[in-house]
């Protein structure tokens, strides 16, 4: 399986966000993020980091 665990980045600190996610689609007012079974999370931020081998999306929130 190719899906990473999303994870939103606090004060140094990854908190997970969501797992399995399989696609993320940016959007005017931020990202959504989708997971293997079509649920799906909107979130005001950014991309921080992708460690595609490690299966990791890190995000930081924005405004």
């Amino acid at each position: 399986m190719c899906e990473a665990n999303a994870y939103l980045r606090k004060d140094g600190k990854d908190e997970m966000l969501m797992e399995m996610v399989d696609k993320v689609t940016p959007q005017e007012d931020g990202l959504v993020l989708e997971d293997i079974f079509g649920r799906r999370k909107i979130v005001k931020a950014r991309i921080t980091e992708l460690a595609l081998v490690e299966h990791r999306i890190v995000l930081e929130q924005e405004g």
